[in-house]
């Protein structure tokens, strides 16, 4: 799969925070979120390990209870179905993969 780069098919999961799916294979998948300062990612969890990167902001990660202060050139991997959630301190950008395909986050 190969994607050009296209302002469109944002999705707003929660209030303050975009993503798209960029790309995804049969085994992994390849998100962008746009976060707004001051939004909150509710604790969840879900069963794909997470990884990801900060490009662009300040956000506060919140993995299994600890708490990690993110800035751009972070990153991150969290495993399956473990807790988390992030409180977004400025406007960021965040590119994270999935694994196994999240059938929720496909186009």
């Amino acid at each position: 799969m190969f994607s050009k780069k296209t302002s469109e098919g944002y999705k707003n999961p929660v209030k303050g925070i975009e993503m798209k799916t960029l790309a995804h294979g049969e085994k992994t998948l390849m998100s962008e979120f746009r976060l707004a300062a001051g939004s909150i990612l509710p604790t969840h969890s879900h069963p794909h390990e997470q990884t990801g990167y900060l490009v662009a902001g300040h956000i506060e990660l919140n993995i299994g209870g600890e708490i990690y202060d993110t800035r751009p050139g972070d990153s991150w991997c969290i495993p399956a179905d473990i807790d988390h959630g992030a409180r977004i301190i400025e406007d960021s950008l965040a590119v994270e993969v999935f694994s196994p395909v999240r059938e929720d986050y496909l186009p």
